[in-house]
Order: C-alpha cells, then sequence, then structure tokens
C-alpha cells in the first residue's frame, strides 16, 4: 500500500493497516523516512482513528529491532520498567518517590522518558534534586542498575528515532502512536515488570488488549498526573497482568477523595524533592494508595511470593510510611 493510499484510508477510518503494513510504515517512521507533510498526516490519522491491535503489534515489532539493550541484574525479583512521560502543574509527580521505594526493598528500577515536561514537573527534575542524573548512554546506565539499581537513561539515549517522534508533540499539538509505544518498551528484553497507565478508559482498553496479547507482565493503572504512579488521593484500580491474563489486585476506591494536606508544591521540583526525602526518613506518612501499589510491585516483580505476603511486607516494613 502507497503512503497516500495509507493516509487516505486511515484518515477516512475505513481500514486498519496490517501488522506487516504496520511494522513497514512505524520503521519508515523511525529511520526518517519519510517527508514531514506525510509524516504529520500519518501520525495526525492513526492518532483520530484509534491504532488496532495488529496495528499496535507491527509498531512494537520495528521499535524492538531499533531499541538498545540493557542486561537485567542478577536477583530474585525482575527488574521494574516506569516510563515517565507526563507531569502536570496541578498534580504533585510522586513517581521517583515509588522508584526510590523500590530501590529501598532492593529492587532495580529503570526509568525512562523524557527530560522535560510540558505541562509540568517532569520525574528527571526531582530526580536530579535527589541526586539521581540522567544515564548519558546505554553502558552509563547499566552501571547505574549495576551499583545502584537505579537509573535514568533519556529515551533519546534507548532508541532516538522513538525520541524523534515524540517530539513532534510540540509541532502537532498533540501526542501520537510514539507515545503509546513508550510506555511498554522492552529494554530488558521481554524481562521485567512494567508500569503501564494511560488518562482514558479507550486508551486503558487498547493498552489491555495489547499487554495480554503479548503476554506482557505489567501493572495496568489510570495515570496520575500522566506518569503510572498511583494518585495520593484516591486509590486507582490497580490491575496485574501477565501470561495473556489479568488479575485485579485491588479496586479502585470510591467516595470522596482523601484530604491530604502535606504534599508539596506540585510547581516546584525543589520541594517535591525535599517532601521525598522527608516521606523516606518516615517524617511524614506515605500516601496509603502508594503503599497498594509498592505492594503490588513487590508481588508482581517476585519479590514477594503472594499478595498477603506483599501487603504484609510494605505493612512492616514500610511501617512508619503508611499513612493511617
Amino acid at each position: 500500500m502507497s503512503i497516500a493510499a495509507m493516509i487516505r484510508a486511515l484518515g477516512r477510518g475505513q481500514t486498519s493497516l496490517s501488522e506487516t503494513d504496520a511494522y513497514t510504515l512505524f520503521s519508515a517512521m523511525l529511520d526518517e523516512g519519510l517527508a514531514d507533510l506525510e509524516l504529520g498526516a500519518l501520525l495526525y490519522a492513526l492518532r483520530t482513528k484509534g491504532e488496532s491491535l495488529e496495528e499496535l503489534l507491527g509498531f512494537k515489532r520495528a521499535v524492538a529491532e531499533r531499541l538498545y539493550r540493557l542486561q537485567a541484574p542478577a536477583s530474585e525479583s525482575l527488574p521494574v520498567i516506569i516510563p515517565a512521560y507526563g507531569g502536570r502543574l496541578d498534580s504533585v509527580n510522586l513517581l521517583p518517590l515509588l522508584a526510590l521505594l523500590l530501590q529501598r526493598f532492593g529492587v532495580t528500577v529503570l526509568i525512562h522518558g523524557s527530560l522535560e515536561s510540558l505541562d509540568g514537573v517532569a520525574a528527571a527534575y526531582i530526580l536530579r534534586e535527589l541526586g539521581t542524573f540522567p544515564s548519558t548512554s546505554i553502558l552509563h546506565a547499566q552501571q547505574a542498575l549495576d551499583q545502584q539499581g537505579l537509573a535514568f537513561l533519556p529515551t533519546a539515549a534507548l532508541c532516538p528515532g522513538l525520541a524523534a517522534l515524540l517530539s513532534l508533540r510540540n509541532r502537532l499539538g498533540l501526542r501520537n502512536s510514539a507515545h503509546l509505544m513508550a510506555k511498554v518498551l522492552e529494554p530488558f528484553d521481554g524481562t521485567g515488570l512494567h508500569l503501564v497507565s494511560a488518562s482514558q478508559p479507550e486508551c486503558m482498553n487498547r493498552l489491555r488488549e495489547f499487554l495480554c496479547a503479548t503476554e506482557t507482565n505489567a501493572l495496568l493503572l489510570q495515570s496520575s498526573g500522566g506518569d503510572p504512579c498511583a494518585n495520593p488521593a484516591q486509590r486507582p484500580q490497580l490491575e496485574h497482568i501477565n501470561n495473556g491474563g489479568s488479575d485485579i489486585l485491588f479496586e479502585a476506591e470510591r467516595g470522596p477523595a482523601r484530604m491530604l494536606p502535606n504534599l508539596p508544591n506540585p510547581s516546584s521540583a525543589a520541594a517535591t524533592a525535599l517532601w521525598t526525602k522527608q516521606v523516606l526518613a518516615g517524617e511524614i506518612p506515605l500516601p496509603m494508595p502508594l503503599v497498594n501499589q509498592l505492594a503490588c510491585c513487590l508481588y508482581a516483580s517476585g519479590y514477594a511470593q503472594d499478595m498477603n505476603q506483599a501487603k504484609a511486607i510494605t505493612a512492616v516494613e514500610a511501617g512508619g510510611l503508611a499513612a493511617a
């Protein structure tokens, strides 16, 4: 199918691409093989139509061939892979706190994402304040994982072609298929626990279908501030997807949101980092939704044998961090 035919068919919503055509198309996108006009038209058409499962599978194969790989450190638990592409001015970014809590338990954590946010405080800003600086290369990230058990790797160092597509949001004014692919990158070649989130039910359903079809090990939840971290005021549904199946580990909370008077200014990376340090020191209680998500991560990564043990571990070892 020609590029013009693809634009016409997708733009009219008449069809979805086959897995093979989607692979070929996204490969060209990642390799900068399309003119700007055609690239913008295709990204807009896919965004408007909504990507089908076959298209996402083709996109995944194209990305996998262009993704630099990391070696998962030897451990009884799987590494946790966290995409960090969000940040909203009206929402405190607690993703670095979740990563540091997992690191405290000895779980290896790789955060990949953008160095800045269009809408708020990016996780990279807060991590810098906390002493974790972006890795400059795959080798640098591997060293950080091996030595500290935590690394932040910019997308440009992990998959340059994908980073270029992500950057088009500034010019096009909307997200594109690359943002979906960024949520499910496989830097450890299929090994690891993925934290995956979306804000809209339609996108959540699409991701669930994709994660089940690819038998990905993932914790799926509604995003808070754009990143896969539980809303501290009201726990979202926490769903474990693995081997093609799905299990609800925690139901979504209903009713009024919690009162959280101690949260820092969401527009300040320094204030958020200071608050994070205070939580880790036990001076400020950790919101219960994050305690619940931490337990899910310990279970789904294999750190704990089952959810009951994971809940007990977080209750005892995170002790004073848990909000009553």
